[in-house]
């Protein structure tokens, strides 16, 4: 691609991925969510005068999606014409464009699927995974799995999910809990780290508890031997993670339902978390959440991104301390190509920029679509 390549279309899609059995976590069991039935995404497809092409995507689980997809098709032809080199530029003039809605949330969420298929297609351009691209510390990360461990299965389920993760190359195991009964919850975990054994494992409270609460249950967490217990509180709640932080041998950890880098800052800055856990579509994309990974990294902290493993594979891979990734294999049909697992690792791929593709089955669940071109 030449150095005056403009970007000629941009393709937006909204693809709704049904879930093949109700999720529930403790938002479920504490009333204030419905189990999650299906998932929407909006995927952005860049292409320029010279025939490159990238591709990104974001999501929203239960309400949201109609939302991006209105915000990005509002504001996607001012990327008629530019330079999709200028990434940082472009992603300012979009989140103008859009201010009177503001800097995070939907609006910026939006601009995130764009913002990935930028730097997919430099990514490409370059012939480089986006890992190599950004500057790799390492071809594999460490992966655990969530999907196996939610409160709507028994325990003998997630037993069973447990043993066949682990068998399949994954290296830890989170669960939910934060349910109404601590005892339930104390129960459930005893079983699984016995089931285990000295296996990586993790738990997720899903912002349930207050902060008396929250103490009780994380001290009484702490004998589980957790890689992390993971949002005990409310994810804007920064001075009681602090407290919990300050208090707790077993590692806090906490950030995937903040939507911008200034939340996350308040983390960072109050000491809230030991591990980080910024989802990229979440905060606006690639150009956001290199940001606030180098906040992160300037307080030594631990990263560990929130879903979307196939974006954030590449950003794990390019942080300088150790991170985890979280593995879901709920986007398997959005796609054609896997990533490998092996020996509780997520491995990059040789595959220029992201690495992946739209399946037929993605434009099948395609559920409204817009061409913006020049």
């Amino acid at each position: 691609m030449s150095s005056h390549d403009r970007i000629s279309s941009v393709k937006l899609s909204s693809v709704t991925l049904p879930l093949p059995t109700g999720i529930s976590d403790a938002k479920v069991l504490t009333g204030r969510q419905r189990p999650m039935t299906e998932m929407v995404f909006l995927f952005a497809e860049l292409t320029t005068d010279s025939g490159a092409e990238g591709v990104g995507f974001s999501y929203s689980k239960r309400a949201g999606g109609p939302a991006q997809f209105a915000h990005a098709r509002e504001v996607a032809p001012d990327l008629i014409g530019e330079d999709p080199s200028d990434i940082g530029r472009l992603w300012t003039k979009l989140v103008w464009a859009g201010a009177s809605v503001g800097r995070s949330g939907a609006a910026t969420q939006a601009l995130a699927a764009i913002d990935v298929a930028l730097w997919d297609l430099k990514a490409k351009r370059a012939g480089l995974p986006l890992a190599k691209l950004l500057g790799a510390y390492r071809d594999s990360v460490r992966c655990y799995n969530t999907s196996g461990g939610f409160l709507h299965e028994s325990v003998e389920q997630i037993k069973d999910n447990a043993t066949r993760t682990l068998e399949s190359g994954v290296g830890g195991i989170k669960i939910k809990v934060g349910q109404p009964d601590l005892a339930e919850d104390l129960r459930r975990v005893a079983a699984i780290r016995e089931h285990l054994g000295d296996a990586p494992l993790m738990v997720d409270a899903n912002q349930q508890w207050d902060r008396p609460t929250a103490m009780r249950a994380s001290r009484a967490l702490e004998e589980f031997d957790l890689v992390w217990i993971e949002e005990p509180l409310d994810a804007y709640d920064a001075e009681g993670h602090a407290e919990l932080t300050r208090a707790l041998t077993t590692a806090v950890a906490s950030g995937e339902m903040l939507t911008s880098v200034g939340e996350h800052y308040e983390l960072i800055r109050h000491g809230a978390v030991d591990i980080l856990q910024p989802d990229a579509p979440r905060v606006g994309g690639i150009t956001q959440f290199l940001k606030l990974a180098a906040l992160a990294d300037h307080r030594n902290l631990q990263l560990a991104p929130h879903f979307a493993m196939e974006i954030h594979v590449h950003l794990a891979a390019a942080y300088p301390h150790e991170p985890w990734v979280e593995h879901f294999d709920w986007l398997y049909p959005l796609f054609n190509e896997r990533l490998e697992i092996s020996g509780g690792r997520m491995h990059l791929s040789d595959r220029p920029g992201l690495g992946i593709t739209l399946s037929e089955q993605a434009r099948a669940w395609t559920t409204d679509s817009v061409l913006v071109a020049s």
